[in-house]
């Protein structure tokens, strides 16, 4: 009996220890799954963490290059503005240098003329700079056209205006009849304007008929080769083959366009 009730006390603590052990087992097997499962979720939140470590590493290298390709944007432009700048004012030094060349040409042949010129008759002194010489001059010669119209009329520019009533000498500036045309004869080129020759005529050849009218400022209209002339008309260039008109008090005048030079 005894031995019976033993067998059995033992057999309960065996399957008392059987289930224990299952559940450690079980417990074990529980965790290692959990482990297991574990390890693949730390993964993830690494790559995840790389991920945005790269992603700010190439936005941090597309703002830097950016920055440097506006940079060197910015670099063109001062370079280009610079050579501009430059360009300009190597042009600007050239247009100098080069107007103070030809005032001194002008200065020099200027004084050249004046002197090597002499008052040939003391009655004919010069006019604005304007010799009367014994001989007409040849090196420069051109000539320009004049119509003139006072109160309706064509008053003709008188012959002989610019040479001396003895024919000792002849101005710069003068005319061979009335047909109108002025000859601009000097012994170099030069630049003449009309009031030279209003001058001339007024000072030293009056007696020929100078119109009174062409010392008035207002009054007139004026045109230059066809085209109205709003300006002081004393201050017309006299240049090669100019035809100018002038009308004072003349409504319905037409300005010339052309003359015939007849190889003048």
């Amino acid at each position: 009996m005894n031995k019976r009730v033993s067998g059995n006390k033992q057999g309960a603590k065996n399957a008392q220890v059987k289930p224990n052990a299952a559940s450690s087992q079980s417990s074990q097997n529980s965790q290692s799954k959990a482990n297991a499962g574990s390890k693949p979720s730390s993964q993830s939140v690494q790559e995840q963490t790389k991920s945005a470590f790269s992603n700010r590493q190439s936005a941090r290298r597309a703002t830097m290059q950016a920055a440097k390709q506006q940079h060197r944007l910015e670099e063109q432009k001062i370079e280009k503005r610079t050579r501009l700048i430059t360009l300009f004012s190597i042009i600007g030094a050239i247009v100098v240098v080069a107007a103070v060349i030809v005032g001194v040409i002008y200065y020099n042949n200027s004084q050249g003329i004046a002197q090597s010129e002499a008052i040939v008759n003391p009655s004919y002194p010069p006019v604005d700079g304007i010799y009367c010489d014994t001989l007409e001059q040849t090196a420069y010669h051109v000539h320009a056209h004049v119509s003139i119209y006072i109160n309706g009329k064509q008053s003709l520019i008188p012959q002989y205006v610019g040479i001396a009533s003895d024919g000792s000498c002849y101005y710069w500036l003068h005319t061979h009849d009335t047909t109108g045309v002025i000859h601009m004869e000097a012994p170099a080129s030069r630049s003449f304007i009309f009031g030279n020759f209003l001058d001339e005529w007024s000072a030293h050849f009056s007696s020929l008929g100078y119109p009174p009218e062409l010392d008035f400022t207002t009054g007139w209209k004026v045109w230059v080769d066809g085209k109205p002339y709003t300006g002081n008309f004393r201050n017309i260039p006299l240049m090669a083959h100019a035809l100018i008109t002038m009308a004072y008090d003349s409504p319905g005048v037409k300005p010339d366009t052309t003359y015939a030079w007849n190889g003048l």
